[in-house]
This record gives structure tokens, sequence and C-alpha cells, in this order.
């Protein structure tokens, strides 16, 4: 057996990789990836999936168009040209990054798979045993493969496999409500495969705010067909290379399905339960609020995790922050800095796009009741530039607390929601009253953040000390 000690040793190579400041160039490092450097943003999540979200939202021009009284030639999608034109770009980028690390003099690279071997040792298959004095884990998430008869059927993808597909399917039934499954129905939809939707309750991303939740699964139907409170029982092979989705409510054809219920914490695969580590019942590692392991309630000294292996939220602002306080912490261990555990913003880039940050109003109504919470929802047709998007759907929600002003919460439908939402996000994790966010400032007439502003003065709070009237 090989053996070797190191400084630090770092358990997957997404937001993982950029531990490695200047502070680590003169010591012994240690990097296990068993995929390609980037992890799931860069490779098979957030980044090539909006580069798929692009192309699919011009395809639906034409029809956008004709409410503006303009009439574009229809278009078609060249996917293998989309496809390759993206991963052209992505493959290299993870590429380099391994190469980059590989070719570092100070840093091993370990491209297989690892297991803990005590809370500061990794070991691998083939006999390799390091020891860090600090050891991260970052291991990331993989979709969940739910238990469905047919699931290993040629054909059957998830996320991770779907984007490589060598040609547009004519049909596709996808699996799941929630945001992976959304973005790909609007994805597929857009660039004109017949899309079917399966989800086993209600309501599309039952979890956001009720009235945004309703809106969007009023709006969603009309690009694709949902098919609500539908158990997907089992998948079989057709002769002809099609596959039969057979649901509680009947059989759906398809030449692929993706299944699309979600992602899991990689801590079995490393080894978590088997070092002692503490784990949620979800399976995530559980940390205290300086990214540290814990281990018997305990945090154990020099051992951090960050991002989707240990925390709530599978999102990749979230890791990158995470990794911001653990780089920090693994520089400085006796002046650590905690997790701020800021509201955290999250889009979904489906069709209409969705964005969200803090309470919903139902939450907001349970913690600081009714009669304390103030909202107002504005429609973005209601604004100058809805006027030029003749928009009649989207829809811009701010939840706040009717005693101080402070902002609870954000909630958007519709064209550029991700955008929109974000100086909400500014105002809530600075501190900014509602009052004065929506009247300390300059909004650009007749701009789009109009709908942002509106939202913001309809609100009941009281009047702040310094913002203009």
């Amino acid at each position: 057996m090989t053996q070797h000690q190191v400084d630090l040793a770092i358990i997957g190579a997404g937001s993982g990789n950029t531990l490695l400041t200047d502070y680590w160039d003169d010591k012994q490092v240690a990097i296990a990836e068993k995929g390609p450097f980037g992890g799931t943003c860069l490779n098979v999540g957030c980044i090539p999936t909006k580069m798929f979200v692009r192309p699919a939202e011009l395809a639906r021009t034409p029809v956008e168009a004709q409410r503006l009284n303009v009439s574009l030639p229809e278009g078609s999608a060249d996917w293998p040209a989309i496809r390759d034109r993206i991963f052209s770009r992505i493959d290299p980028i993870a590429q380099n990054g391994y190469e980059y690390r590989d070719q570092s003099p100070n840093v091993r690279v370990i491209a297989e798979e690892v297991t803990l071997d005590g809370t500061h040792g990794l070991r691998t298959a083939q006999g390799t045993s390091i020891s860090a004095e600090q050891l991260v884990i970052a291991a990331g998430s993989r979709a969940v493969i739910p238990d469905i008869e047919g699931c290993d059927l040629p054909g059957v993808h998830t996320s991770d496999t779907v984007m490589r597909l060598e040609r547009l399917p004519e049909r596709i039934v996808i699996v799941g409500g929630g945001f992976i499954a959304c973005e790909f129905a609007a994805i597929f939809s857009g660039l004109g495969s017949r899309t079917t939707q399966l989800i086993r309750r209600q309501h599309l991303m039952r979890h956001m705010d009720t009235e945004i939740r309703d809106a969007f699964n009023a709006e969603a139907p009309k690009y694709w067909n949902v098919e609500r409170n539908t158990e997907t029982q089992r998948i079989t092979k057709n002769a002809d290379g099609t596959l039969e989705v057979h649901t509680s409510a009947g059989t759906h054809t398809a030449d692929i399905v993706l299944v699309a219920t979600g992602r899991k914490p990689n801590t079995d695969l490393i080894g978590a339960q088997q070092a002692g580590l503490d784990l949620h019942q979800d399976g995530r590692l559980v940390v205290d609020e300086y990214q540290r392991v814990l281990r018997g309630g305990q945090p154990v000294p020099g051992l951090y995790a960050l991002g989707d292996i240990c925390s709530t939220e599978q999102l990749k602002h979230v890791a990158n922050y995470e990794a911001r306080v653990v780089a920090h912490n693994l520089q400085h261990p006796h002046a650590l800095r905690a997790n701020s555990n800021r509201a955290v913003p999250a889009a979904v880039f489906t069709h209409p796009e969705l964005a969200q940050i803090g309470l919903t109003e139902q939450e907001a109504v349970q913690r600081i009741g009714r009669q304390n919470v103030s909202t107002k929802t504005q429609m973005v047709g209601d604004t100058a530039y809805g006027w030029a998007l003749e928009d009649q759907t989207g829809l811009f929600k701010v939840v706040a607390d009717r005693r101080d002003g402070s902002i609870l919460g954000a909630h958007v439908m519709g064209y550029q929601a991700s955008n929109l939402i974000q100086p909400v996000v500014m105002a809530m994790n600075l501190g900014i009253d509602a009052y004065t966010a929506a009247r300390g400032q300059y909004w650009i007439h007749p701009a789009l953040m109009e709908v942002t502003e509106n939202a913001l003065l309809g609100l009941d709070v009281p009047q702040g000390q310094d913002a203009p009237l």
C-alpha cells in the first residue's frame, strides 16, 4: 500500500477546487475527483442546462412575436449542433482544470473514487492511502434513480446524461415536478419535442409560494402536457425501440424518458457513516456554523464540508459561498469565520422563469402572524415595459413585516425573473427595509425593473428615516 502525508486533502473538484489559494503553494495537497473537474454545475448542471435554455427560448420566438403583431418564419432546432457547441466549450474547461492541478508540483490528483479512512484520511481502491492534517469533503450529489421498474433500460436518462443525446427526441416523458424536471420540460418542449411531464401530486413546483405556484401551474400546460396525480409504475421497451411508460392513469409512448426526481448527497459513496460522521435523515453530513463536520454531536477539528453533500440548498452559489468560509477557516483555524446563514435566492429557468428568496406568505404568517404580514403582488403587465411585452401573466410578489418594513421574501414568475429579484436579494442580505429600498434610489424608467420597484412601493410598511418621499 502506498501512503502519503499531506497538509490538505479535498474530496471533490467542483467548488472544492476553489479552496486552493496562493496560501497552499508551498504546502502538500491532494485532491480526489473520480469525474470531470468542475463538478455538477459545470458538467451536468447549471451551465450546460442554461446553454440549452437560451436556444429553447429563441425557438419559441415566432409564437411570442405574434402577440406583438410580428410574423417570423418558423425555425428548427439543430440538436447535434447545439449540443456540440455547448460541450465543445465545457469539456475543455473540465479537462484544463484537471491538467492544471495535475501539473502543479505540490498537488497530487487522485482520479478515482475514494473512501474516508477515519476523519483525516482517504483510501483508494488501488491501495493508495492519504493522511491529511486538514480534510474537506466536497463530494457533491448525484441524480436519484427512483424505484421504478425499467429505469435501467436504454433510453431512460437522468439529467447527467440527457444533454448528450444523439438527436432531439420526437417524444419525451419526464418523471418529476421539481426544479430539474421543469427546466428540462421547458427545454425540450421549446426545441420541438412533444413533452409530457408526470407528477405524483397536484402541483408542479409545489414548495413555492402558493400564489406563484398556482400561476405557474396554470401557465406550464400551455407549453407541454402535464399529467397530475399520476404514479409512474414501470417502463418497458417496445419492439421498435421506443419506450412505454405505464402509469396509474394509462400509458405514454416515448423515444426517451427522463427521470428527474431529485438528487442525493454522495455520503454513502465516500463511506461517511462507516467513518462515524453524523448524518441528517436525508444523508447529508451534519456541519456546524463554521462548516466543520460533526461526529457524535461534536465538531471534528480540521474536518470541513461544503456544497451539496451537507447543504439543504443544492445550489452552486451556496457551495461557492461555503467554499469561501472553509477557505478562510483552513488558513485561520484559531479565528474561524461562521456561515452567515443569509437568505438564499434561487431561480428555475423553466418557462415562464421562476425566482424566489426567503419566506413564502404562508411561512411568514405562520412565523409572525397574519396581522404583521404585508404583501404586494405586482403584475408585470401593469408597468410600462410590461406593456411593451404585452405581458399578461408575469407577477412579482414581495412579503414584508408590517411592523418594521423588513423584507421577508420575494417570489417571481415571468420574463427575467432571476434578474428582477436581485434588488430584493441585496436588500434582504444588507438589512435594507422595504421603504428605503423602494424610495432610496432611482429606478430607470421605463425599464422592466419598475416591476420590482412597484412591488416594494405597494407594501404597507413604516416610512424610513432617511429615504426621500
